[in-house]
């Protein structure tokens, strides 16, 4: 449980979590069942999602399902809400947080690879988006749209430059739309936590133990020290709840004063030499394919 938070005031909030399988979405997921979500987690990976589903609910009937959905995919995305939606009942929150990143010196990323990223963090979050939030319209519903950004999506960041446009992408969308649906009574705010480890992302993002990584070292963050997944569920769980009916349009920084303080970014990477963006590589490339050895297929299950 979250500390300030009664059992019951996520109860009737029927969520979409995008990225659900891992890492943030994962740790987060349980907390919302925890509070009264009925939550429906959404990624690519079967197997981990059906492990994830498992650790959310903790032998709680029908409180968590999930389904292999890839938010790239604009279609796939508007005929899985739609299921939902037939069997379920209408959504009430979107946490976007589908995402993929990687560090790498610019110059070296392939049309591919950027939209890797892109595709994912900026089209996927738009097509849930949308998706969810054309049906609230047509019906006259209320709800709210939350995203996972990254504190990049006010300074940029070097060697994260996909990651950097796509969050920022998506942080004007927070804005636009926050003031477009706001008349349909649909809340759209954003979330930049600071560094918060999970498996994998922190692989990749925090390969080499250097110091000059700023974004991801505690010493770089004035109350030194990483986030923690109940720190980002606490900030979640408000937001999605009824408690802050008047807020809207925002991105939310929750990052131990690094934004301010600096670096939050990549930006020390400058110091690495070739053969330590050599490790870096390798490291990078063992985690996707220990990552890409679980894919399987699957489609929806409770």
């Amino acid at each position: 449980m979250v500390a300030g938070f009664t059992t019951d005031v996520l109860a009737g909030k029927r969520v979409i979590v995008t990225g659900g399988g891992t890492g943030l979405g994962r740790g987060v997921a349980k907390h919302l069942v925890d509070h009264g979500a009925e939550v429906h987690l959404w990624g690519r990976r079967p197997a981990a999602l059906e492990e994830s589903a498992g650790h959310a609910s903790a032998g709680r009937a029908r409180t968590v399902f999930w389904q292999s959905v890839d938010v790239r995919d604009a279609d796939l995305v508007d005929a899985a809400v739609e299921r939902i939606w037939s069997e379920h009942g209408p959504v009430t929150s979107i946490l976007n947080n589908a995402a993929g990143n990687f560090i790498a010196p610019t110059e070296t990323l392939s049309a591919r690879a950027f939209q890797a990223v892109t595709s994912t963090v900026m089209n996927g979050t738009f097509h849930t988006t949308l998706a969810v939030g054309k049906r609230w319209i047509d019906q006259r519903l209320s709800g709210t749209v939350l995203s996972t950004l990254a504190t990049w999506v006010w300074s940029g960041s070097a060697f994260v430059v996909p990651s950097a446009m796509a969050k920022s992408a998506v942080h004007a969308m927070t804005m636009s739309l926050a003031v477009e649906w706001a008349r349909h009574g649909i809340r759209v705010n954003a979330m930049a936590p600071g560094p918060i480890p999970t498996d994998y992302a922190w692989e990749v993002l925090n390969p080499t133990g250097k110091s000059s990584v700023g974004a991801t070292q505690p010493d770089a963050i004035p109350m030194q020290r990483v986030g923690t997944v109940e720190e980002l569920a606490a900030l979640t769980i408000f937001l999605l709840s009824d408690l802050c009916p008047y807020l809207t349009g925002e991105t939310i920084a929750m990052d131990g004063g690094q934004r301010l303080a600096g670096p939050n970014t990549f930006a020390g990477l400058t110091d690495l030499t070739a053969e330590d963006w050599e490790e870096i590589r390798a490291t990078a490339t063992a985690a996707t394919a220990a990552a890409k050895s679980q894919r399987d297929v699957g489609g929806m299950s409770q």
